[in-house]
């Protein structure tokens, strides 16, 4: 089976999208429980705003906080990006099907996304704002601090993406649609 080829697409209730499913659960589990594990670990051994320097000129580990969303957007409310995250979180599940189209890899992604989602949203109901802790950075020019959460989704979205580029259209459907339609204007 080739992995661009539509045989590599799931077809819906069969026992590989199940294990296909379980296994980016477990995944998304994993990286959720390693997203609170590291957080953990800086709450414990790094003071707020403390820099431990890491690779001189590159990359910091940090403690900072952020009651807002990514880039500190909200900061002052807080519970938009908290209602956002759950919605979006909610939307995923239940459409997870149907936004994976049956591709393996947009489980995965989508999940991946589901992981963040509930780590920072976990930040945010026993800290009151994210824990952010990777800081990069190189001469003048700085990202903003993030975490392991805020990996897991751009990690998941640009995978999602890539997915949506290179897969090639579910061409069984498209022909059920145009029949159809064929069928409705007769």
């Amino acid at each position: 089976m080739k992995f661009f080829s539509p045989e590599a697409q799931m077809k819906p209730g069969s026992l590989r999208e199940r294990h296909v499913i379980l296994a980016a659960a477990v995944f998304a589990l994993v990286l959720a429980v390693l997203d609170q594990a590291t957080k953990i670990l800086v709450l414990r051994n790094i003071g707020l705003h403390e820099r431990i320097t890491v690779i001189p000129g590159f990359f910091d580990l940090t403690h900072v906080t952020n009651k807002g969303a990514a880039w500190g957007m909200f900061h002052n409310l807080p519970w938009i990006p908290f209602g956002i995250s759950i919605l979006a979180f909610v939307l995923l599940i239940v459409f997870l099907r149907k936004l994976s189209a049956g591709w393996p890899e947009r489980c995965f992604a989508l999940l991946m996304v589901a992981s963040g989602i509930v780590g920072n949203c976990t930040d945010r109901l026993w800290h009151g704002a994210v824990i952010d802790f990777l800081r990069f950075y190189w001469r003048n020019l700085e990202w903003p601090s993030f975490n392991v959460a805020d990996s897991a989704i751009c990690c998941g979205v640009t995978l999602f993406v890539i997915s949506s580029f290179f897969r090639p259209e579910n061409k069984s459907k498209a022909k059920q649609d145009d029949a159809g339609d064929a069928a409705n204007s007769a």
